[in-house]
Formats: structure tokens, sequence, C-alpha cells
């Protein structure tokens, strides 16, 4: 099984009011989507191994936000980071801390649902499709920007997860390495058409 991670390693304070620890898996690579993604034109996508890996550094220090009926995205309504990405099989694992004490519904509501019916979604920009006339789309490139949290049924791919999880501080070791955190303030998804040389672009609602 191979494995590609990368984390910030962040300082340990022992109950923190603010951090609440999350885990979960954000995608899965080189699998079709359930359905089509918001901003992919109806298309389903295709994330590859290697897109994912490449774009590990630009999820780190990214937001998760959430919609109040936990079915969609909402970029302004951000509630946590992410500080850990993990490629580990097919499946994009992260985890990271939501703001516990500046969103107490959030929390709260969280804790009432079934962690089985909670799953994410991810958010990208510069994703470049190898083929715009496929009927399904390879994502050979992306930048992430961030991710949301909804309900599972919601998602893009049925088999993503979220669920809080026990307080915990991660460092660095032979496997994973320690990444900067470059923060991006792009929405929405930027297409490169490579057949023709030329750049569409379309913006989330």
């Amino acid at each position: 099984m191979r494995l590609e991670a990368m984390a910030i390693t962040m300082p340990e304070v022992a109950d923190h009011p603010n951090r609440t620890s999350f885990e979960g898996v954000l995608t899965v690579v080189d699998e079709a989507s359930t359905r089509p993604p918001s901003g992919a034109r109806g298309h389903r996508v295709i994330l590859t191994r290697e897109a994912a890996r490449t774009a590990l550094p630009s999820l780190l220090g990214m937001a998760v936000d959430y919609a109040p009926k936990w079915d969609g995205h909402d970029a302004r309504a951000k509630c946590g980071i992410i500080t850990e990405a993990d490629v580990l099989g097919n499946q994009l694992r992260v985890s990271g801390y939501l703001f516990g004490r500046d969103f107490p519904d959030v929390m709260q509501q969280l804790r009432r649902s079934d962690a089985d019916h909670m799953g994410m979604s991810y958010e990208l920009a510069d994703a470049h499709v190898a083929d715009m006339r496929a009927e399904v789309w390879t994502l050979t490139r992306a930048t992430f920007t961030g991710a949301a949290i909804l309900l599972r049924e919601k998602a893009a791919y049925r088999n993503t997860s979220f669920r809080l999880a026990a307080s915990r501080c991660r460092s660095s070791s032979p496997q994973r390495e320690r990444a900067g955190a470059r923060l991006a303030a792009r929405s929405g998804w930027r297409f490169e058409k490579q057949s023709f040389g030329q750049t569409q672009t379309r913006k989330e609602s």
C-alpha cells in the first residue's frame, strides 16, 4: 500500500477551547465521482493519484466550510482548518481542527449527527482536464482551495467521510513531510482546454 503524506506540525496545547479535532476522507483518486461536482459542467470527474499527490501542499492550511443544511459549499462559512493530508490507497484523507468555541451550533449538530451520514467535498482552482470532450473528465492537475463538510449523500463522491476525533497533535515522521500553507482566496474552477490552447473560466455560484 502506497502512502503519500504531508502535515503542518502544530504546537500542542492541552485542552485548547477552540480546537476540536476532525478526520475524514475528502475524496478518492483514480475513480470516477458518483455525480458531477459543482462547477464541472455536468461531467463526472476522475482525480488522478498523481494530481492529488502533487496538490497535497496546496491543501494544507485551507479551510473547511459548511452550509446550514449540510447540502453544499459556502466558502464564506469557514469553520476549521486542514493540517494534514494523506493519500492512502485510493483515499485522500485529511485531518485538522474545527473552531469549536467559535461555532458551537456546528459542533452541536455534528455531535448529534450519525458519523456514517457525513462526508466531504473538495474545492478546486486551476484544474486541468485531459480531454474536455470526454464524458468523464480526468483531472491531471489542480490546486485545492478548501473543502466542505456535508451529508455524504450530497457529496460528489459517496465514499467520503467526516467525523470528530479525539484531540491529537501529530508531528512529522519519516512518512510525513512538513509543509507551509499558502493561503488562497480563489473559488470555483478554471479549466485549461489543452487541445485548443484556450482557457475557459467558470466561478461557482
